[in-house]
Formats: C-alpha cells, structure tokens, sequence
C-alpha cells in the first residue's frame, strides 16, 4: 500500500472560487482511480506565514489577491528550500515567480502588480496582462525533455485559465540565468509554465490543471504532484 501523504493546500478558500470547489473531487478521484492516500489541509494564508513543516506537498491555488502575500511567499520558499513537491497554480504561479525574484535573484523591491496597484510596472515582476486570460482556453508548447511534457507525454496541450496578470518579460532572463525554467508557452511565445530543475518536483502553471475535465480523472501536473507527494511520505518515514 502507498504511504499515507499529507498535502497542504494553501489559499483563502472560498466557495466563489471554482477551483477551491474542486480540489475535494481530485482528492477523492487520486485516492480512488490512482491509490493515492492523501489527507489535503487548508491553510489559510495568513497561517501559512507561521511555516508548512510536516507536510509532503505544498500546492498554492489560485484566489489572488491572497489576504496575506507574505505568506503565500513563505509556503512557497519552504517547499523550494526544503525540497517538498510543489505545485503552485495561476496565482500560485505568479507568487512563485515572485518568490524566486526576491529571494533567488536578488531582486528584493520586485512587485506583484495586483498586490501594490501603484508599483512601478518596469521592476514589477507580475504585471497586468495585455488581454484578460478569464474564462479562456489555449494551446500551450511544451519544452521537450521538461517534466511537464513528461507527465503529459505530449508536447502540446489546450489548458484552461481564469487570470488578469503574468510574468513581466523584463525579468525573464534574470529568473532563467537564475536557475528557473521556462517550459511551457502559448502559440505567441508568452510563458505559461515553470520548472525547477534538480528539486524533486516543483512545477508551477498560469492556467489552472485543476478545471480540467470534470474532475474523475485528475490532470497530469496534478496527478504527478500526488505521487511525488507519496514519495516524499515514503523516504520521510
């Protein structure tokens, strides 16, 4: 039997949010269709300042503007530098980047444009996108050899998102001279996904894996954050 994971799941949970509204039948689909035993906890954000020690996965959900910026950033530094799988979604994906940008790259004045509404856009490294991404779909190109394109076994796939901003292209190269990966991008070349090489899985996405389908049958990147969950349980007991 696989070892029994813990997963926190950090965000404002709200019932206006879609993908809070299904994250209980992904769980339930993982345990069921895959084996996975999984016990997901909500942390607010303003509790995730106090730290996610214990847990084997850390996923930041989309809700942005989180209440607490600041610890959103923490659940995320203690997944990067701790080594705990790391799944962060639209605005998990902004607030990773972010992260990295502060504390990776050296840039600790950079901005989430939604978070400081009178930031300077050129240091921003979150900025508004150019078209509103609410409610649509896309094609997205994979980076062959990538870990998403691995967990898809493509190197195309059409995603769904719910989103106003993304990463700033002024930063770009200083996130990727900085270790950060870039391995997902829409048919206009705009970065849609980011990896980490040499964590065991830290994977984050503008668009939200978690609407795809009708849930029975989990996203790849989702279901590839569960076992990665799973693994860590099993090399930390």
């Amino acid at each position: 039997m696989a070892p029994h994971a813990r997963i926190a799941l950090v965000g404002d949970r709200s019932p206006n949010v879609r993908s809070h509204l299904r994250v209980p039948v992904l769980l339930d689909a993982l345990r069921s269709r895959d084996g996975l035993d999984l016990d997901a906890y909500w942390i607010p954000t303003e509790e995730a300042e106090e730290g996610t020690a214990g847990f084997d996965a850390v996923w930041v959900l989309p809700g942005s503007p989180y209440r607490s910026e600041s610890g959103a950033l923490a659940a995320i530094r203690a997944a990067r530098e701790g080594r705990v799988p790391f799944l962060g979604t639209c605005g998990g994906f902004q607030h990773a980047l972010l992260e990295y940008a502060r504390n990776e790259c050296g840039l600790h004045r950079a901005d989430h444009a939604e978070n400081s509404p009178g930031a300077d856009l050129g240091s921003a490294v979150i900025v508004p996108l150019a078209c509103s991404l609410v409610g649509h779909e896309g094609a997205i190109r994979l980076a062959p050899g990538s870990r998403a394109a691995q967990l898809l076994g493509a190197e195309r796939t059409v995603e769904r998102y719910h989103c106003n901003y993304g990463p700033n292209p002024a930063h770009l190269d200083t996130l990727r001279a900085h270790g950060l990966r870039f391995t997902g991008t829409d048919e206009a070349g705009d970065v849609r996904i980011a990896e980490l090489p040499g964590h065991p899985f830290f994977l984050t996405t503008l668009f939200q894996p978690e609407l795809h389908g009708d849930g029975t049958r989990p996203h790849p990147l989702v279901t590839g954050l569960a076992r990665a969950a799973v693994r860590h349980a099993a090399e930390d007991r």
